[in-house]
């Protein structure tokens, strides 16, 4: 039996049978074409269903044929010219399209354009990035992919995602871990971002603010946005940061003095030893190591203090860096959480990580114009993050994690109270 190696035959009109002739040689034009030809019939039945069947007689009519214009309509490969039809009531006034309105609001072009630039193809790129250099759908003057249209598009949906991003509604989501950590931008510009961890392991990038250090009015003003938009601060969590003073400083004043806050370990022990000549090296990360990996919190101080004991004769500044928030280093040892929850609960990473997504979707860019332009990019790049989170490892034992803060909270309330019934 021979086979029929020849394209099959459909009953097709207009532009999409000439397009469909010649498929093999265009089969992006054909795409286009069938687009474009649906999008005909659906404006085509929307004014019929407005003015009765063309060349119809409808008695009382609400609307009549206007004539056709012609408009452009962005599709991912850029802007193209339709002619659309026009209908107005009998009293003179325009009726929209539906259908045209609703195929020019999904802006593909403009989603197209962002999607790019965030895997970081450059706005120079744009236009062949999405039409083939040797294609033949025209690509002329004002078809929407030259580098200035797809900056504009990109600061128009970033602008859209920044305000959307800022001011969604916290008070669903069941946080019991907020992470802290800075990044930055250049010389005189920080932004500060955080990210929550729910109570089933659920991970969400929460907000950025910018300052021109990590200082703790930037911090402020990032948990008064928290705050603002449903977190609640008499609800016990725990605040992991990277070591700056100024975040535990306002966290203590939003969340009170009592609130457990675990300052990266990882980050303590890059400080120390970016002070200790290379022969300390082993000795102290064995150390430190062995600190927190204890379960006794009295035993590991113990031992860290022993350290800086040994090391203030050689080293007293190191010693006493050794000793700083060594309150706050040991939270998670603390509150006697599991080892494998401790581990993902100690430090910082799970912000690094999104760090690290927003430093590959920002690295096209050259110059920060003013703080507006990187808080649209980071939060851009927080939001692209978020595709990729996947639940805390160690999200079974959250709850253990829920109620040995509410322990912790408890437990200083219990200790003011008991003087008062005694006095009684």
């Amino acid at each position: 039996m021979k086979r029929n190696n020849t394209l099959p035959t459909a009953p097709a009109t207009g532009a999409l049978e000439e397009a469909f002739a010649d498929v093999q040689e265009s089969f992006e034009r054909l795409c286009l074409a069938a687009g474009m030809e649906a999008l005909g019939a659906m404006m085509e039945a929307d004014v019929e269903a407005a003015c009765g069947p063309r060349h119809g007689r409808v008695e009382e009519r609400a609307a009549h044929r206007w004539g056709s214009t012609r408009g452009r309509i962005g599709f991912h490969g850029g802007k193209v010219a339709v002619e659309r039809p026009r209908v107005r009531t009998v009293d003179g006034r325009e009726i929209a399209i539906a259908s045209w309105d609703r195929a020019v609001s999904e802006d593909w072009l403009g989603r197209w354009a962002m999607n790019l630039m965030l895997i970081n193809v450059s706005t120079r790129r744009f236009g062949r990035a999405v039409r083939l250099p040797e294609g033949d759908v025209p690509a002329g003057h004002g078809s929407g992919v030259s580098k200035s249209a797809a900056s504009r598009r990109f600061v128009a949906l970033s602008t859209e995602k920044l305000d959307a991003f800022m001011s969604a509604d916290l008070s669903d989501l069941d946080l019991l871990v907020i992470q802290i950590d800075g990044l930055h931008v250049s010389e005189d510009l920080v932004l500060v971002a955080a990210i929550g961890i729910d109570g089933e392991g659920g991970k969400h990038p929460l907000a950025v603010v910018e300052g021109a250090t990590e200082n703790a009015a930037t911090v402020q003003a990032l948990l008064d946005n928290l705050v603002e938009r449903g977190l609640d601060p008499a609800v016990a969590g725990l605040f992991i940061v990277d070591g700056a003073k100024a975040l535990s400083k306002a966290i203590r004043a939003t969340f009170g003095k009592t609130v457990a806050i675990q300052r990266c370990q990882i980050h303590k022990a890059r400080n120390i030893m970016d002070r200790l000549p290379k022969e300390l090296h082993a000795a102290t990360r064995r150390v430190l190591r062995q600190a927190w990996e204890l379960d006794d919190a009295a035993k590991a101080e113990k031992l860290i203090r022993n350290l800086a004991r040994r090391l203030d004769q050689e080293r007293p500044g190191v010693a006493a860096s050794i000793l700083e928030g060594l309150d706050e280093i040991l939270t998670v040892v603390r509150l006697k959480l599991p080892m494998e929850l401790r581990r993902s609960l100690a430090c910082t990473n799970i912000a690094e990580n999104m760090m690290g997504t927003i430093r590959r979707v920002t690295r096209n860019v050259k110059r920060w114009r003013n703080g507006k332009m990187a808080l649209r990019w980071v939060a851009a790049g927080m939001i692209e993050a978020a595709k990729g989170f996947r639940k805390l490892k160690a999200h079974k034992q959250l709850p253990i994690l829920r109620a040995a803060l509410i322990a912790h909270q408890d437990r200083p309330a219990a200790k003011i109270v008991a003087p008062a019934s005694r006095a009684a």
